[in-house]
């Protein structure tokens, strides 16, 4: 009888926030620039410089504490890790580890199995190191110090998610709900979200924990899931054969799909811990607290339940637009300019994910203003377009935000509602197929198809098909 096994899984996701300087300096926080522009003395650490926090750092860490549950702890302090590398410039790193900002929350996920709680342990504000960037060409490290200093929140899970499922799920609701706030964009690519996994197996109803290993490296919700299942295996193969497991931190390689080792994990005293002695305390009030609570925006859930009662659209509909704060801002503007839910919904679902896949971007690349999208509904519902056209002026609103009206005027592609001109073009097209004309009589219903078609082609598709088919019966 073979064994079976439990994954137990927790999570360091490290947030850069969204702040225009860094943590404890003036200095721009904006991703790219050349290497070692946005630098001063104080974030690559210059002796005799001193560190000032930045409030707007403290207040986005309580706004996200909030919104997962946290209690925020009300006299914080900072202190100082101690490790030698290349790319922590000062040799320590000001982190939070006795007194952190936020503790005891949780997120709620959705799987198939229906909801869950997750536990937060913490979430602390540090600083972020520079990059080391590895020149094959002249066989040396460069660095850069651009990202040094760069505020970062860590949000610590308890170990209480069970599946790779379980991990994207509680991942997708952390992204959302700081991009809700404002708090950072989360794009996994440019490294403003990471997550390192920690992972253990153990028999099912074993009591203790298996040994865990952490895996890094990981910028993908498809490498994370890949990397769980290869991490799974790769433990219960060794305890099937009788080997321990180690306790270490793992480089996750996502086109071998395989993992290696790159060191034993270090315990906290490793990095002699101390309070950071440059930074005084953090005293929370209550009322800073109240002020932060009051500014929280409206959070996906609320909206959820909101749309469908004020809107009256699908739940389906609902969880697109409101899985990006991008895509909800422009349905809720340009429905407040129109009074249509349901048609701006459409086109939102429609005509913008569609182009959104072909030119592989996500809803946060969306450029095109409310005010355009609303005239287009306005136009296409009042039947001054048709909704050929309508295709066709989006695409342009998509690509470079056009007016609508001033485009449709200007390239003359209003519907022709007038009868009289209508009839001419229909007399002539039913005198230029007599064969068709035949067929439709001859109970054809698909000729009468072709005959709207040549309408259509003859007036450059600016009729008004409804009234080319009535038409078109009466003269037939």
């Amino acid at each position: 009888m073979s064994k079976q096994y439990e994954t137990v899984i927790g999570l360091e996701v490290h947030v850069e926030l969204a702040t225009k300087t860094k943590i404890f300096c003036s200095c721009s926080t904006e991703f790219g620039g050349a290497p070692n522009t946005h630098t001063c003395p104080v974030c690559t650490g210059m002796p005799g410089s001193l560190p000032v926090l930045n409030k707007k750092v403290v207040e986005y860490a309580m706004a996200v504490g909030l919104a997962t549950n946290c209690q925020i702890t009300r006299h914080c302090k900072f202190d100082r890790k101690n490790y030698f590398y290349p790319d922590n410039p000062q040799n320590y790193q000001i982190s939070q580890l006795y007194a952190p900002i936020c503790r005891n929350g949780y997120v709620e996920i959705e799987t198939e199995n229906g909801s869950k709680k997750i536990g937060i342990h913490e979430i602390h504000m540090e600083e972020d190191a520079g990059k080391l960037i590895h020149d094959e060409w002249e066989d040396c490290s460069l660095v850069d110090y651009n990202r040094s200093g760069v505020p970062l929140i860590e949000i610590v899970s308890e170990p209480d998610m069970r599946s790779a499922e379980e991990v994207i799920a509680y991942l997708d609701k952390l992204r959302l709900i700081i991009q809700y706030l404002g708090a950072s964009d989360c794009k996994l690519q440019e490294g403003s979200m990471r997550a390192d996994v920690n992972l253990s197996v153990r028999e099912v109803g074993a009591k203790e924990f298996g040994t865990r290993t952490e895996m890094k490296n990981l910028n993908s919700f498809k490498a994370i899931g890949r990397a769980i299942e290869g991490e799974r295996a790769r433990q219960i193969e060794l305890l099937e054969e009788g080997k321990q497991v180690i306790q270490e931190t793992r480089r996750w390689d996502d086109n071998k799909e395989a993992s290696h080792a790159m060191r034993s994990k270090e315990d906290a005293q490793d990095y002699r811990y101390f309070p950071e002695p440059d930074l005084v305390p953090v005293d929370i009030s209550e009322e800073w607290i109240e002020e932060v609570r009051s500014r929280q925006p409206e959070l996906r859930t609320e909206k959820l339940i909101r749309y469908k009662e004020e809107f009256d659209i699908p739940e389906y509909d609902a969880k697109i637009l409101t899985s990006s704060k991008q895509m909800a801002d422009l349905f809720e503007a340009a429905t407040a300019l129109c009074g249509k839910p349901k048609k701006v919904s459409n086109w939102l679902m429609v005509e913008t994910m569609r182009l959104l896949k072909e030119n592989g971007q996500e809803p946060e690349d969306l450029k095109f203003s409310p005010e355009h999208l609303a005239k287009l509904v306005e136009l296409a519902d009042a039947g001054t377009i048709n909704s050929t056209v309508a295709k066709e002026v989006f695409e342009h609103i998509f690509y470079e935000d056009i007016d609508p009206e001033a485009y449709v005027e200007e390239k003359g592609l209003k519907t022709v509602n007038d009868e009289g001109a209508l009839r001419e073009t229909i007399e002539r097209v039913i005198a230029a197929n007599p064969q068709s004309v035949a067929d439709y009589k001859g109970g054809k219903e698909k000729a009468l198809g072709f005959l709207v078609g040549q309408t259509m082609k003859e007036m450059k598709g600016k009729a008004n098909p409804a009234m080319v088919n009535q038409i078109l019966k009466e003269l037939l």
